[in-house]
């Protein structure tokens, strides 16, 4: 909860799990984190209730695939979140997700919002993964220093263009098979490089080695000016020394003030697969 003491609000932060936001940004700003569900080989999970990232890839053992599909929280769910927020003295929530493009979330959260008794400001990020984590972080230090909603909200929606992201998928046919290939072709000569905009992936490269792949993401995170902070993900034990080895890249680099880590996690992983790796570039949150 953040307070603004001019106007008397205290406001709530609530997000879903698909942002991938870390346990230290949610604690630092008490967020809410609403729960995907993840259905494995016909098996209902939540994401990070009864399921994190280590037991969701612990299903891909051998070589097998699992059936796997996402879908977003229910109105319930919300509802269950915003009345947590007010019963700890909120008056006012920002609830800040995934792409509407990509997800049914936003309309869960806007149902939800109509049910409680406090005004809930449903914010599209336009984004998904740790892009939308980015944009809470955002909101958070914007609220702790007395922010409105409305003040909020113009925050993000400046903030989103600015925000970049690229990475390397582990399991192509996942991508594919998930609907988040519409716009690409992955299959062809070289490992693809791809980012993401308005919802949509695109191809940044095609490169032959892995080096050549973290040399792609690392210009392009350079490309973003003086003043930006990379956020690295990784997904599974594998793509955890490539993380490492996209940190050691990035290092080196003028006009980067920070770099952070996260798990790219199941109702990410569900549509990448073990593997995965990459990162988002953004201003740095001030």
């Amino acid at each position: 909860m953040l307070s603004n003491q001019s106007s008397n609000l205290v406001l709530g932060l609530v997000t879903d799990s698909n942002s991938q936001i870390t346990s230290a940004l949610a604690e630092r700003f008490d967020v809410e984190v609403v729960a995907m569900t993840v259905t494995i080989d016909g098996t209902e999970f939540h994401e990070g209730g009864d399921l994190n990232a280590d037991q969701f890839y612990a299903h891909f053992v051998d070589g097998y695939r699992p059936e796997i599909t996402t879908s977003q929280p229910s109105p319930g769910q919300f509802v269950a979140a915003y009345e947590r927020l007010i019963e700890r003295g909120c008056s006012e929530i920002v609830s800040i997700h995934i792409a509407e493009a990509m997800s049914g979330t936003i309309s869960s959260a806007s149902i939800a919002a109509a049910r409680v008794a406090v005004p809930v400001h449903v914010i599209d990020t336009g984004t998904a993964s740790f892009g939308v984590a980015v944009c809470v972080w955002a909101a958070g230090v914007a609220a702790g220093r007395g922010a409105l909603a409305s003040d909020i909200r113009r925050r993000v929606e400046n903030l989103v263009p600015r925000i970049g992201t690229a990475f390397m998928v582990g399991v192509p046919m996942l991508t594919e098979r998930g609907g988040r290939a519409r716009t690409v072709e992955l299959d062809g000569d070289g490992i693809p490089v791809l980012t993401m905009s308005n919802g949509n992936l695109e191809i940044l490269d095609r490169v032959t080695t892995i080096e050549d792949a973290i040399d792609v993401m690392s210009t392009y995170a350079a490309g973003w000016g003086e003043h930006v902070t990379v956020a690295i993900g990784a997904s599974d034990e594998s793509s955890v020394t490539l993380a490492d080895r996209l940190q050691i890249a990035l290092s080196g680099l003028t006009g980067i003030d920070e770099i952070v880590h996260y798990r790219i996690g199941p109702s990410v992983g569900a549509h990448t697969g073990p593997g995965t790796f990459g990162l988002f570039v953004f201003p740095t949150i001030k």
